[in-house]
Parts: C-alpha cells; sequence; structure tokens
C-alpha cells in the first residue's frame, strides 16, 4: 500500500471557525479566527485537478474543520462534488445540525456523516464547554437513522469524566437507533494538554477496550476503537480492520490555509506544500516519503519494540515536531495488565 499508495481520502478542513470552546480541541478553533474560510473554487480546482488520475468514486471528501456547519455554502460544494461524481461527507459537533439543514446536506450528495457525543448530558456539555450541546447532538444524531443510504456513526472520546458512562452510553445510542460508534481516546496535543481529567490511567486505558470487546460479542450495536494504534493482543477484538496508519497512504488533506497535508491533526513538520504554489497532484505521487517508508520511526521507545515491523511507529498524529512518538498504545495496554495483575494480588 505504501508503494502503490491510492489516494482513497481526502479531508477537507474548510474553516478554522467553531461555535464550541471543547476542552480537547488538537486545532484550537475558535468562534471568530483571524483566518478566513478557503474559499470554495480554491479547493475545486484541487478536485478538477485531480480527477483526470483518480477514479472519483474510489476517493472520498471528508469536509472538516473547525465547525463544517458554520459555513453557509456547504451545499453548493456539496453539488460541485456531486457534478465531478466524488462521494462526499463531514464531521460535526451536531450545534446546527437541524432535520432542514440535513435535508439539504442530503440534496446536495450527502453520502456519509460523523457526529460526536462524548457521554451523557453532564459530561458531554462539561467537554464540549457548552449547555446545550447533548440537547443539539443527541437531536442530530436521532435523525441519522431514519435516512436510508446514509453511511454515519457516532464517535465518543473516552475520558475519566464519561469512561463508567460507556455503557449507559451504548443503551442510549442503541434506543436511539444508531448502528454504528467509534470510541476515541483523547491524544495530547491542543487544549487537551491542559486537562488531566481527559487521560486515562493505564488501568482505565485498558478498561476501554475490555467494553469494547465485550459489547461487540453482544452484537446490539457495532461499536469499534477508532483507527490509531497498534493495540497487541486486542487487534482484530476491537475493531473490524487490522491497525494501519493510512495518513500519507491514502489518506490527504487540504487545510484552511491551502497546506497539503495527511491527517489535518499532523504536526507542522509534516506538511507536503500548498495547494497556492505546488500541483496536489504531484505532491501525492511524489512526496510523503516519511509517510511511505517509515523506517526512521525505529527510535526512541520504539527502537527495540519487537512489535514495530507490524505496528510502524504508530500513527503519525502521535510524532512531535521532532519525530519523537508522544504515545504508545501498546505499551499503555501492557502497564495496564501489570497493574491490574498486582491490584488482584
Amino acid at each position: 500500500m505504501q508503494k502503490v499508495h491510492p489516494l482513497k481520502y481526502i479531508f477537507w478542513e474548510c474553516t478554522l471557525r467553531c461555535n464550541l470552546n471543547c476542552l480537547h480541541c488538537g486545532s484550537d478553533c475558535k468562534q471568530n479566527t483571524l483566518h478566513p474560510d478557503m474559499p470554495i473554487a480554491d479547493f475545486l480546482k484541487v478536485i478538477d485537478e485531480l480527477r483526470p488520475t483518480v477514479d472519483p468514486h474510489s476517493t472520498t471528501i471528508v469536509i472538516t474543520g473547525g465547525e463544517p456547519l458554520m459555513r453557509n455554502d456547504l451545499e453548493q460544494v456539496g453539488n460541485e462534488l456531486y457534478k465531478r461524481e466524488f462521494p462526499w461527507g463531514m464531521v460535526t459537533n451536531g450545534m446546527l445540525l437541524t432535520k432542514e439543514r440535513l435535508y439539504s446536506l442530503l440534496n446536495a450528495g450527502l453520502r456519509s456523516i460523523t457526529i460526536s457525543l462524548d457521554g451523557l448530558e453532564g459530561s458531554h456539555n462539561w467537554l464540549r464547554n457548552h449547555q446545550k450541546s447533548f440537547q443539539n447532538a443527541s437531536r442530530a444524531i436521532q435523525l441519522l437513522p431514519t435516512i436510508p443510504n446514509l453511511e454515519y456513526d457516532v464517535v465518543t472520546c473516552a475520558n475519566q469524566r464519561n469512561l463508567n458512562e460507556l455503557p449507559a452510553i451504548a443503551q442510549q445510542l442503541i434506543n436511539w437507533g444508531v448502528k454504528n460508534w467509534r470510541i476515541f481516546t483523547i491524544f495530547p496535543i491542543g487544549r487537551a494538554l491542559q486537562n488531566n481529567e481527559l487521560q486515562l490511567n493505564p488501568v482505565q486505558f485498558k478498561q476501554v477496550f475490555d467494553f469494547i470487546k465485550q459489547t461487540r460479542k453482544e452484537g446490539k450495536i457495532n461499536v469499534s476503537y477508532g483507527c490509531e494504534g497498534y493495540l497487541g493482543s486486542y487487534e482484530g477484538e476491537v475493531r473490524d480492520n487490522f491497525f494501519f496508519c493510512q495518513a500519507g497512504v491514502t489518506v490527504a488533506s487540504v487545510l484552511v490555509d491551502g497546506t497539503i497535508s495527511a491527517c489535518p491533526n499532523l504536526r507542522e513538520r509534516f506538511k507536503q506544500g500548498s495547494i497556492y504554489s505546488n500541483s496536489f497532484t504531484e505532491v501525492w505521487e511524489n512526496n510523503y516519503a516519511e509517510f511511505r517508508n517509515r523506517k526512521w520511526m525505529k527510535t526512541g521507545i520504539c527502537a527495540n519494540c519487537k512489535s514495530f515491523d507490524i505496528c510502524q511507529g504508530n500513527g503519525m498524529h502521535l510524532r512531535n515536531e521532532n519525530g519523537e512518538l508522544m504515545f504508545c498504545h501498546l505499551k499503555k495496554i501492557e502497564e495496564g495488565k501489570r497493574q491490574e495483575k498486582v491490584n488482584s494480588q
């Protein structure tokens, strides 16, 4: 895959504006930002350049932010993508997703959507830093199962506040008719560095995977862990696919300032060019060397790791500006197992 690098997903960071002030925001987004939204025409130039070199039916455009629904012109870009035969989706906090707006987006070709729900009402509103966030997000989520053929999931960021609520969250989603649920753990960048309650200790971290494993066995909701991190013995138990960081291999992004990157959460170091000075197609074909040959990651805590050939150094977004790994899922799980064993004796 690293050699062939088929472009399957393009994330478009269409805005840095956001109507929330979440405690765990990796982008530190604000309602008013000094950086303007990217004009639709600028992004469509990228798509038009790319279209002769890819099968548009196999390359999905994912609109993200900031909060994409802060823009009132998503239907316009959606219609243009639909004309060009690219499926498109979006990631949203759900605050502004009314039934009317959802149907407007569906009429513009919306194919997939992800909405965040980060706990029961108190925990969700705490993390999202807004007293109406749970109310609005839950209203939006309940719309999704009513739409035929819409691909959707609900995403939950596990933390110390909501960890013990996971069974109740699962039941709430089941009651709403939700079929697909993803759970992430919060990685320490942006605002997430500033609040210890966002980080799970090793035993709590392992508890997340035990919960997912058990819930999958029960079969009432399709729950999985996010795409990040090699998980050792939990691989194959807590998600459908084996870990493989696809940043720069099948995933690219266009950031709000025109930067060409992979996942939108990557550090400055890993940016590959700009749509305003480079050909996106040429960048995709010829750059991303650090993404497609990850032997350079075999340093620091990865240097003598027996799992390196499988893990390939964990997710790119977990590397700092110096390329050092900030967080290892496998080591934290193994520490959780050791602590559980000690606590049980």
